[in-house]
């Protein structure tokens, strides 16, 4: 775990908050909280109130998937615009960026290497991070919960992300540096419209932008607003693998038209929305 990640990470037991700091192969606060770092190097700060249970966050099996599917490069066109932002916002080499529900890493690692940032990656999922700790070892990884407090401290994080995963408006403020960003990607309307369509029976389009912003009004600005879409031809793994990452394609009522799935060219599109702190 990076001296940048250690310095921002805070004690996660309820009304506690302290400021972590490495003791051997533990994290310690002042009052005596410690949490162990594992072999790997990920440090695991759930609590018990945090999760639904014992198996919290995305399976093994998700995760897998949406990780052969980025390397499919089902997803370029994101990874692009995220690249074009981070680097028109002339970040301090070494800033922190902090990716909630980071899943396997891929996206937090490739802004980090192109824009030299230290990397947190925080994930509800131990299959993830495992997987993320393996894959990336020189950013910092935890598991945790983003729908409730972060194990941060406030003020220490130059970039937040949220890409196509948690938000949790408060605390995204809260961690923020006074100069940070929040970064977003939201599915667009028509991301996936194609293979929706054919599995479930219907294409319906659903705008988030318009939810995403009414959350976030009291304590951000909207910088920008872009979008980036890319059409490509799946074959019927990778068309199992979207089903798979994005929750689809599990249900009875899917099972016959997921049976009869072939190579179809498919929408992603996202929604990317660039916000500062007030």
């Amino acid at each position: 775990m990076s001296t940048a990640a250690e310095r921002a990470l805070a004690c996660s037991v309820r009304g506690c908050g302290a400021a972590l700091a490495r003791r051997e192969r533990s994290l310690v606060c002042a009052r005596g909280h410690a949490f162990d770092v594992a072999k790997s190097g990920y440090v695991n700060l759930l609590q018990p109130q945090d999760r639904r249970s014992l198996a919290a966050g995305d399976a093994r099996a998700e995760v897998e998937a949406r990780a052969r599917g980025l390397a499919a490069g089902l997803g370029r066109a994101l990874d692009d615009e995220l690249a074009r932002i981070v680097g028109g916002l002339d970040l301090r080499a070494g800033a922190l960026a902090l990716d909630l529900g980071a899943g396997s890493g891929e996206r937090l690692a490739a802004l980090c290497a192109a824009h030299t940032l230290e990397g947190l990656g925080l994930d509800l999922s131990v299959a993830a991070v495992e997987r993320a700790v393996r894959s990336f070892p020189a950013q910092s990884w935890i598991v945790a919960n983003a729908d409730r407090h972060l194990p941060l401290l406030g003020g220490s994080v130059d970039l937040v992300l949220s890409l196509h995963g948690r938000r949790n408006p408060a605390e995204c403020a809260r961690v923020l540096t006074k100069d940070g960003f929040l970064l977003a990607a939201l599915p667009a309307p028509d991301d996936l419209l194609e293979l929706r369509a054919l599995v479930q029976g219907h294409g319906a389009e659903r705008e988030r932008v318009s939810g995403f912003l009414a959350e976030h009004e009291a304590l951000f600005t909207l910088r920008t607003r872009t979008v980036a879409r890319q059409r490509t031809r799946c074959t019927r793994a990778q068309l199992l693998d979207l089903l798979a990452g994005t929750y689809r394609g599990a249900r009875r009522s899917t099972a016959e038209a997921v049976e009869r799935l072939g190579e179809l060219e498919v929408t992603l599109a996202s929604d990317v929305l660039l916000l500062a702190p007030r």
